[in-house]
């Protein structure tokens, strides 16, 4: 239930396929609290959920935590993909039109092929206020990358923005429900009668987001102070990206709720929260959950058989406290357990646990690589040919780099490690055999202790050389 309003928080009820069992039966029990609650009627502006119909599609969102707290989420709704109804949309005039949809690259860091690339659209913004969402967008993404692990990695992202031009500034529901406004993405407080839960309309958005180059992530800036957000974190199956956070512009803790989201879209992993005190949530008697930070395990069972985050149990993490099985998450107040006590997928501000870093990693190493061939590799190079490649720094507070080795036919050649260029003359070529010079870039982060991880750390480029 929502701890400001005390209504029960509205779910989707999934076929298990879709979800892990314990996300699966948690909805399953909301939705039969649901059929007897009584819900407060939507104001003007609101998401009119009675009025939506069974043709009209629905989507899941996670509602933000309350303002006054550090809960980092109170739940999921489902709400309607298009939108709330709101007024008709004025026409852009040819200089809106000639602004809308604009694409700029605001942080480059390669080739979109191989970063992770997060678009950032603002709404509410009217052609003259695009200079404030591009200072937005930069402040937000700042916010993200001041967060382990994006600081060690910000070399893997690229960030684009994409300028929708509203035709009035803000966004509907504030300051009230009855303020409505004409903007490019529909964005709206009070959604699902939830005044923080910050929806849009999707399809909409996703117009936009066709604008930008293979999407990886999306994050959608409102032109509001006014505390806010939501998590759309299921992936596009059109676009490819992995999900959509949506927050507040101007107000101060809407930066970790769009972190907290990417949590779920990138790093797959489940919510640390519970719900004392509501039916069905008291005790989980489901099966093993398939999310990496929520086990039905104890620390001994867990150490004994080698399951879920063992390796990092007993160790320092950087939300404060020792990494165990802390009773409680994944919505159940027992019967599952969280690898710490207040890690940031429970609690905004703090940071994420070591088995949060970790698969925070892994999906970030789902998009990015490591290496990328500045010299074609469609050609055999000759002595006067170079062979390059571009690698990220990174910009973790120990230093660490990743790390370089050449290869020439399988044999690593050492005095060459580290480097990102070698000429073919360097090679010592004494036949006139064509040869195989390859290069790896590995990430020995301490970070990542799962062996099907660390092998996803790295990779390699090759051309064909020859005398």
């Amino acid at each position: 239930m929502d701890p400001v309003t005390g209504t029960v928080i509205r779910r989707a009820v999934r076929p298990p396929a879709r979800r892990p069992a314990a996300r699966t039966t948690l909805r399953a029990a909301l939705a039969m609290v649901c059929a007897s609650a009584a819900l407060v009627a939507a104001g003007p502006a609101g998401p009119a959920d009675a009025a939506d119909g069974p043709a009209r599609t629905r989507v899941e969102v996670e509602i933000p935590g309350p303002e006054q707290g550090g809960d980092a989420g109170s739940g999921h709704a489902l709400v309607p993909a298009a939108g709330s109804p709101a007024k008709s949309a004025g026409r852009l005039t040819e200089a809106e039109r000639s602004a809308d949809g604009e694409v700029t690259k605001m942080i480059d860091n390669g080739s979109t092929a191989d970063r992770l690339d997060v678009v950032v659209i603002g709404d509410g913004y009217t052609a003259a206020e695009l200079p404030r969402f591009h200072a937005d967008a930069e402040q937000k993404w700042a916010e993200v990358a001041a967060v382990e692990p994006y600081t060690t990695y910000r070399g893997l992202f690229n960030v684009w923005t994409v300028d929708a031009v509203s035709r009035e500034s803000g966004v509907s529901g504030d300051p009230d429900p009855a303020t409505v406004r004409d903007t490019a993405l529909g964005s709206y407080f009070w959604c699902g009668d939830i005044e923080r839960l910050l929806c849009i309309d999707q399809p909409k958005v996703d117009a936009y987001v066709a604008k930008a180059p293979e999407a990886d992530l999306v994050i959608v800036l409102a032109n509001s102070a006014k505390y806010g957000g939501a998590g759309y974190n299921e992936p596009s199956a059109a676009l490819g990206y992995e999900g959509i956070s949506t927050a507040s512009a101007g107000h101060p803790k809407s930066g970790q709720v769009a972190i907290h989201e990417t949590g779920h879209s990138l790093g797959k992993l489940a919510d640390e929260y519970f719900y004392p005190g509501v039916p069905d949530y008291e005790k989980y008697t489901g099966p093993e959950p398939g999310e990496s930070n929520s086990s039905g395990l104890t620390v001994d069972r867990m150490a004994a058989q080698r399951a879920k985050w063992y390796r990092w149990l007993g160790e320092e993490s950087p939300d404060g406290g020792t990494v165990g099985a802390y009773e409680g998450g994944n919505y159940y107040v027992t019967g599952l357990y969280r690898p710490t006590d207040n890690s940031l997928m429970r609690v905004l501000g703090k940071p994420f646990n070591l088995p949060g870093v970790e698969a925070m990693i892994a999906g970030f190493y789902q998009h990015a690589r490591i290496a990328t061939a500045v010299t074609p590799t469609d050609r055999t190079l000759r002595l006067r040919n170079k062979a390059k490649v571009a690698v990220p720094r990174l910009s973790g507070a120990d230093g660490r780099q990743l790390v370089v080795r050449w290869y020439l036919d399988g044999r690593e050649l050492k005095r060459f490690e580290g480097r990102t260029e070698v000429s073919v003359a360097e090679l010592w070529l004494f036949d006139l055999r064509t040869h195989r010079l390859s290069v790896t870039a590995e990430d020995r982060t301490p970070s990542v202790r799962d062996p099907k991880t660390v092998r996803t750390l790295r990779s390699t480029v090759e051309w064909k050389v020859r005398l």
